[in-house]
């Protein structure tokens, strides 16, 4: 950005979709902080939630929920590509609520085309893991497809970029599903605390939704707004689908070599490292209506996309880099001795989560031009070469095994993200970006592995805490020093004045 850009006053918005805000780049900012650490937190009760379940759990418990998970992420992944949410933000009809009529129409034919496959998916997985007791858990989590469907209303809310309102209604589940999941656990529910925690909250979001809805609810079938939105969302299928293929082969094959407390210790490792890809991926929800408004101003975008990246790693990259420092703590002095095997996997996977997010949300600015299918074939790239690797890995190297599969996914991936980024944007390079993400939290390791070379690892639980309050002291201060610019900015934002530009 040029020197007289940086000083010239923001331009005005004129898509309808942000009703009078005037300064884009001051409300998507203030909004991706504010509802990045509102949504942090509600994701740190899903972290939470899994850690105090686990904790009544057995390891052939969790095994099985892995397996009667796939379900879950099948449904959810085919309601949220291939329905009509992304594409109804998209859009600009001069009648909005004819608009929203149409594609809640549209959301319910994908939710019930979704809820077939996913039945599907229920007993061809029962079939291919020998394990019939999954299929009444996994057909009574299809009740999630209406509710989820259901909740379509909140995406009025978010297109209109008010946040605090679609939050509101999205904390419903997380909260109150993880209540119950817990309160059934301690009941003894065993892995069907999962699947009455998680229907209870997306059911008790769909009833809130509805009434909250802005517009009048009715269906409105138009045939061309159907193919328009398949247009959208057939690659995004493909891409939900495998990612969905690298999890089911993992589990579908791993129940050999793995057994089910080996698999119970890789979706207990997938529900720690998830932590960051949903709390990025909210971000990226945040940017999406504001990228939508302004797809034509390459520059802006190049922006949003910069500054939204180095904000979001400044906590990814201490995240997953401390999970790999602190893993074996946490499953020594918190999960308990059963867990230990999960230990090199889960110091694998931190490394691989902190270097997936660098340019994360790429996906969020081909999107709002239309262009889905770059989405489509690099997950497809990447799925194939994870799970070529995953198959003979997990038979030679066992559980770890996974890990190397997915450290050498993500390499693929980040290579072609960054041939993506540097044709989406000009001038913009992926390695300086992150060598630049990972700066603050190198320095933040080198006197935890110092120390520890010089008294051995920790032996107590005060050590532990000591150690990691030492880890997230260096990464605060050195984040701060190093990124000072760009955290005045968003302080400016925050404090509603009139920042300079980073």
């Amino acid at each position: 950005m040029t020197p007289a850009e940086r000083s010239a006053p923001p331009a005005p918005v004129g898509d309808d979709r942000l009703g009078d805000i005037t300064d884009l780049r001051g409300h998507t900012a203030n909004g991706m902080i504010v509802n990045s650490v509102f949504q942090v937190g509600l994701v740190a009760v899903s972290v939470l939630r899994a850690l105090v379940v686990a904790a009544f759990l057995t390891r052939s418990d969790y095994g099985v929920w892995g397996i009667v998970g796939l379900t879950l992420w099948t449904a959810l992944a085919l309601k949220n590509v291939f329905g009509a949410g992304e594409k109804y933000v998209q859009q600009s009809e001069p009648d909005q609520e004819l608009a929203f009529q149409r594609a809640f129409t549209v959301e319910l034919i994908f939710a019930g085309a979704a809820s077939l496959a996913a039945a599907a998916v229920v007993v061809l997985i029962a079939e291919l893991t020998n394990n019939p007791e999954v299929i009444a858990p996994g057909i009574a989590l299809l009740t999630l497809m209406p509710a989820i469907a259901l909740q379509f209303p909140i995406a009025a809310f978010y297109r209109r970029m008010q946040y605090r309102r679609q939050r509101t209604l999205q904390a419903i589940e997380p909260i109150g599903g993880a209540v119950v999941m817990i309160a059934a656990a301690a009941l003894g529910a065993g892995y069907w605390s999962f699947v009455i925690g998680t229907v209870a909250g997306s059911w008790a979001t769909a009833v809130v939704a509805l009434r909250a809805c802005p517009y009048r609810l009715a269906l409105k079938f138009n045939s061309d707004t159907l193919r328009s939105y398949a247009r959208f969302s057939a690659p995004l299928l493909i891409s939900a689908v495998s990612v969905l293929a690298v999890f089911q082969v993992i589990i579908l094959v791993g129940a050999g070599p793995l057994g089910l407390a080996g698999l119970g210790a890789f979706t207990l490792a997938g529900n720690l490292v998830q932590f960051t890809d949903r709390a990025d991926s909210i971000v990226s929800e945040t940017l999406y209506p504001a990228a939508c408004a302004v797809a034509d101003r390459t520059r802006l975008l190049s922006e949003i996309f910069i500054k939204s990246n180095r904000l979001s790693l400044m906590w990814a990259v201490p995240f997953g880099v401390g999970l790999t420092l602190f893993g074996s703590d946490l499953v020594h002095f918190a999960l308990g001795e059963r867990w230990l095997p999960a230990v090199p996997l889960l110091e694998i996977l931190g490394l691989v989560t902190a270097a997936n997010h660098v340019g994360y949300n790429w996906s969020v600015f081909v999107k709002c031009r239309g262009q889905t299918w770059p989405i489509a074939i690099t997950a497809a790239v990447t799925a194939a070469v994870t799970i070529a690797a995953a198959i003979p890995l997990m038979y030679s190297a066992g559980l770890v095994g996974i890990g190397y599969a997915f450290a050498l996914g993500t390499l693929v991936g980040l290579v072609q993200r960054g041939v993506i980024i540097a044709w989406l944007f000009e001038g913009i390079q992926l390695l300086p970006h992150l060598l630049r993400s990972f700066a603050p939290t190198a320095v933040a390791v080198v006197p935890i592995l110092a120390l520890r070379a010089m008294h051995g690892h920790e032996q107590t639980l005060a050590a532990a805490i000591a150690m990691f309050a030492l880890y997230i002291g260096v990464t605060i201060t050195a984040t701060g020093w190093l990124e000072r610019p760009l955290l005045a900015e968003a302080v400016g934002y925050l404090t509603r004045r009139r920042p300079r530009l980073a």
